[in-house]
């Protein structure tokens, strides 16, 4: 593997989770996203690294934005769940 992340690797479910936790972490402090409360900047987070990369692999159709929606609500909660169970 050349870098830490691929496009393959944000394409699934645990590489979008990990990204997001650790850009949500990352931003979170950041000024203009505290205003965003953290749950809704890792949503925010997920539905972009998801469409991101759904782009660079296979390109995007509109159709795949409702999914896109949902798998994003997925992910969001499972990095939210797992950055409390490391902090605990």
């Amino acid at each position: 593997m050349e870098g830490y992340f691929t496009w393959q690797t944000l394409i699934t479910y645990s590489g979008a989770t990990l990204a997001t936790t650790l850009l949500t972490q990352f931003l979170k402090d950041v000024k203009p996203f505290k205003l965003l409360h953290t749950r809704l900047l890792s949503y925010l987070i997920a539905l972009t690294v998801i469409v991101l990369s759904t782009l660079a692999l296979r390109g995007f159709e509109w159709r795949e934005l409702a999914m896109a929606v949902i798998n994003a609500v997925v992910v969001a909660l499972a990095s939210n769940g797992a950055f409390e169970a490391v902090k605990n």
